[in-house]
């Protein structure tokens, strides 16, 4: 972790912005306070980017950026990585495959020239797609194996449909085994492009106009076909869905319920979020943690949280329970739900909780890492160079009408969606009414 000094919050002043000719945005912000840079990025290819029955596909392919490229396999690549300290890596999300490296400033432009091989010259070798294939399907054999992994998985299976964000990034075992090596091959000329693409630089890296000239000679030349973010409509559903998934042998249920809300760029997004954060992320996680989890005794955990994308995310609260417990937490959250629409909160509370949202900003500031990805959401969200100058007023214009009417909208009673995983509650002696 590579601390900074307080000399300047991030902004028009004191970020440098260019666009190269190929369609890529470089953001450099300079610190001096350690010789250490950090560079993030993403390119505009992701999950939403696969074809049907290949769930997984982009991830796949992230994941072999690192495993040999024209001028580096991969022991030459870990040993040049290792040698000095530094650190480079890839990974496939939603929207994007996203990049990083992290290095003493000396060796940033080797760490530069090794990240643009593999973004641009990957070679998928086929040893290599087979060992990381069994380490994907290994994390895929855990993940159905954890209550809470397979209810909040399933949660977005059953609130989005057949639409794309429904689909795990990490794909299903069935889709892994079959992935191809020619596929992955085919998914990287197809979908991986300068077009659309953002690379931010923090740190000891001097002038910004030669880390940008460093940039665009390694990745100025890149060629690629036009960025595809075009999404299928997101429609929130109109009526409850509830479903429990028995996974026998367990010992807890978790509990996931909530509803489709806002995506980033809608105007109710801050207030939602400071509703959220009321809800139940506030202290020992608001309302939902000092309820549910303390008074009542329902819960292991209770807290919420707001998934907001390019495309409608959803506004969900999430509970580990006993098993005999979760019609009782269920409905304890539900009521939460139906109060925070129904009751104006309290000033206090509203104050509080923005203090909250506007303390912790500055605290991701404080190093490299937190400056560059705060810059790259800016980026890829349009937020505009003077977001984190301007946050604290939006929170803080959220009013108690705000947030009652937020709630109030998004927090459907007669719309949501609830999955449970756990041990088979029959087994349980509960009677569970109307699942």
């Amino acid at each position: 972790m590579t601390l900074l000094t307080t000399y300047a919050i991030p902004g028009p002043e004191t970020v440098y912005r260019a666009q190269l000719e190929n369609g890529i945005t470089v953001l450099v912000r300079h610190n001096p306070a350690a010789p250490v840079v950090v560079l993030d990025g993403f390119l505009p290819a992701g999950s939403i980017h696969e074809p049907a029955g290949k769930a997984g596909l982009s991830g796949f392919t992230a994941s072999m950026l690192t495993r040999g490229s024209e001028r580096y396999d991969f022991d030459t690549f870990n040993e040049i990585v290792e040698s000095v300290g530094a650190s480079v890596s890839a990974g496939g999300g939603t929207h994007v495959t996203s990049f990083s490296t992290e290095s003493l400033s000396e060796d940033f432009p080797q760490m530069l020239t090794l990240l643009a091989d593999i973004l641009r010259h990957p070679v998928f070798p086929a040893e290599q797609v087979e060992r990381v294939r069994g380490q994907r399907l290994v994390r895929l054999q855990e993940r159905e194996q954890s209550t809470r992994s397979v209810a909040s998985r399933r949660f977005s299976e059953a609130i989005y449909g057949d639409h794309p964000y429904g689909v795990p990034n990490a794909g299903y075992p069935e889709t892994i085994s079959a992935i191809s090596r020619e596929e992955m091959v085919d998914f990287h000329a197809r979908r991986y492009t300068p077009n659309g693409a953002i690379v931010v630089v923090s740190g000891d890296i001097g002038e910004p106009e030669r880390v940008v000239d460093l940039i665009r000679q390694h990745l100025g030349d890149w060629q690629g076909p036009p960025a595809d973010q075009m999404l299928p409509p997101i429609r929130p559903g109109n009526e409850i869905h509830r479903e429990f998934i028995a996974m026998p042998g367990k010992v807890q249920s978790d509990i996931v319920i909530g509803c489709l809300a806002v995506a980033r760029s809608d105007p109710d997004y801050y207030a939602v979020q400071v509703a959220n954060q009321i809800l139940g992320r506030f202290g020992l996680m608001g309302r939902l943690g000092e309820i549910v989890r303390e008074k009542q005794g329902l819960a292991y955990y209770s807290y919420s949280i707001l998934y907001a994308d390019l495309g409608i995310g959803p506004w969900m609260a999430m509970a580990g329970v006993n098993p005999i417990k979760v019609d009782l937490a269920v409905e304890s959250i539900l009521h939460e739900f139906a109060r925070l629409g129904a009751e104006p909160v309290s000033a206090e509370e509203l104050a509080d909780s923005q203090a909250n949202m506007t303390g912790s900003l500055p605290l991701k500031l404080e190093t490299n890492e937190g400056v560059s990805s705060i810059l790259l959401s800016m980026e890829w969200y349009g937020l505009g160079l003077d977001y984190i100058h301007t946050y604290a007023d939006r929170i803080n214009a959220v009013t108690i009408e705000d947030v009652q009417r937020v709630a109030h909208t998004y927090l459907r009673p007669n719309a949501y969606t609830l999955v449970v995983a756990g041990p088979e509650l029959k087994e349980q002696g509960l009677v569970t009414g109307d699942w």
